[in-house]
């Protein structure tokens, strides 16, 4: 059995400092999918501590975004970003970290940790995250041809469909469910064959939603968003057994505005 999980971690010095160790201790995952490190490798290695292989890419605007695979299988091969051996502009960087992994058996599987620009409708902001959904696409595309088992994980910023979001009706014009947004995501899975594993194995909806506002009574009232994915290839999806979101016992036992999204594949 492989634990796979991806979170979003709003800070991982500050997840730390909530209580993302205890987490970390108590899950045992075999591969961490992060985004939103906001931290140098330095910090990163540090928290993580001793027994990680861990492939990192911050972002160049300080402070922002960040994400990395921290795997307890060796790591084979490392892709940074989707610039294709070109400069990214500094937006797009720490968006999207690739690790070819060796399980057990001596076959690779391919883990994905991205973090999708969040956006702001009618703004520059939108254009910059459609400019990067064109380039995670046609990775993915890429991906999807050459076959074999690979997952790509992380915040995507998007809420498919109306299960996904719980005020669906009032952010029919808000970044994160726009028609043109959710778009991309019946592409990844109806053309490109990745399988949504979230909501395979989250039955029908409402949610369960992975992210909640730090304001108000939105987790309380879990009226949250679903933009966290595990995004499978066939030749992995057929494997997963269980995929849960770990969402936290009460406000105060969180330590992100996001919960970590585990999944369990037999392997």
């Amino acid at each position: 059995m492989l634990t796979i999980a991806t979170a979003n971690v709003n800070g991982i010095r500050a997840a730390y400092r909530r209580g993302m160790d205890a987490w970390v201790a108590s899950r045992t995952p075999d591969v961490m999918l992060l985004q939103e490190v906001r931290a140098p490798d330095e910090i990163l290695n540090e928290l993580l501590g001793e027994g990680w292989h861990i492939a990192h890419q911050a972002c160049d605007i300080k402070g922002r975004a960040g994400v990395a695979v921290a795997s307890r299988l060796p790591v084979t091969a490392v892709r940074i970003g989707l610039g294709k051996g070109e400069p990214e502009p500094p937006v797009d960087t720490g968006r999207w970290v690739e690790a070819d992994l060796e399980l057990p058996s001596g076959e690779k599987l391919t883990v994905v940790s991205t973090y999708i620009h969040s956006g702001t409708a009618g703004t520059p902001k939108m254009d910059e995250k459609y400019a990067y959904l064109e380039k995670v696409t046609e990775r993915l595309r890429e991906l999807s041809a050459a076959g074999g088992r690979v997952v790509v994980a992380g915040d995507l910023n998007i809420a498919h469909k109306n299960v996904d979001i719980k005020n669906w009706k009032g952010n029919q014009k808000s970044a994160g469910f726009l028609p043109e947004e959710r778009a991309y995501l019946d592409t990844w899975f109806d053309e490109l064959g990745f399988v949504d594993l979230g909501r395979r194995h989250g039955g029908e909806g409402p949610g369960p939603f992975t992210w909640w506002s730090w304001r108000g009574q939105a987790f309380v009232n879990d009226s949250g968003w679903r933009i966290d994915y595990q995004l499978a290839s066939p030749a992995l999806a057929e494997h997963a057994v269980k995929v849960e979101v770990d969402r936290a016992d009460d406000y105060e036992s969180r330590w992100s505005d996001h919960a970590a999204l585990v999944a369990t594949y037999d392997l």
